[in-house]
């Protein structure tokens, strides 16, 4: 009875944001931008999304409801605003954004008020997401040189790394709804999907594909891949057995899934 959302790109790199049943069932388009579109991320109840659209020229992030369509700007600085990830509750939005001169951690409210910045990394910081109690925003940081994992608390203050032993490059992050483990993507001689407890440890690698999300059980997580010569789909992977089944969209390239939890 789940939904996810996820983004379908064209031949001419404008996209469009879907929804569809977690089986690729009822797949419906959320948006006609005819525009480079990315990120969505689910609102609290499920009843809303939050992604960034380039509709009025920019990299801007949006506010989107799903019952009457209506949609509100949350971010239209300067510069690139993007990676929207919505808190539980609903109540406030990360963001990358690079108003400041280099891509950094923000949170707002939903309506992108009460504007307030957490790093101000050397390297800049990409790919936010929350815990499940909303106390802290994982993220990915570049500042030692690789792409490493890090978390940093929601009202602000001193970052922590987010150790992932065995692996030295990590992006992607996703915390799984029971608060145990982030899955994450690793990219060596390819992009694999990876996972390791959220207080950091040893990495375990599970198999090829990249942005995973989890589903509301913390077992199952969505992700994207790429067939030998052919589109960006989509897969389920079972976590504790490793057993991956694809998800039937004939949507071209479809990539950047996000599950409603």
């Amino acid at each position: 009875l789940t939904r996810v959302a996820f983004k379908a790109k064209a031949a001419n790199n404008t996209g469009e944001i879907f929804i569809s049943d977690y089986d690729g069932h009822n797949a419906v388009a959320v948006t006609r931008d005819a525009a480079i579109i990315a990120a969505p991320s689910w609102g609290a109840g499920s009843q809303w999304l939050a992604y960034t659209s380039y509709k009025l020229n920019n990299p801007d992030v949006f506010s989107h409801n799903l019952a009457t369509g209506e949609r509100h700007i949350v971010a239209h600085y300067t510069g690139s605003n993007m990676s929207p990830a919505v808190a539980p509750g609903g109540r406030l939005v990360a963001m990358i954004m690079s108003k400041g001169g280099r891509p950094d951690l923000y949170v707002a409210d939903i309506q992108g008020r009460g504007l307030q910045q957490l790093t101000r990394s050397r390297e800049g910081a990409s790919c936010p997401c929350w815990s499940p109690d909303g106390q802290w925003i994982c993220y990915v940081s570049n500042d030692e040189g690789a792409a490493l994992l890090y978390r940093i608390p929601a009202q602000g203050g001193a970052p922590q790394r987010i150790r992932t032993t065995g692996v030295y490059n990590a992006t992607e992050p996703d915390w799984s709804p029971d608060g145990k483990t982030i899955a994450f993507t690793t990219q060596g001689g390819g992009f694999e999907i990876c996972v390791v407890p959220a207080g950091g440890g040893e990495v375990q690698r599970l198999c090829a594909g990249q942005d995973p999300t989890w589903a509301p059980n913390s077992r199952t997580i969505m992700f994207n891949k790429r067939g030998r010569g052919g589109p960006m789909s989509l897969s389920l992977l079972d976590v504790p057995t490793k057993r991956v089944k694809d998800v039937p969209l004939n949507l071209g390239n479809c990539s950047q899934p996000a599950w409603a939890r």
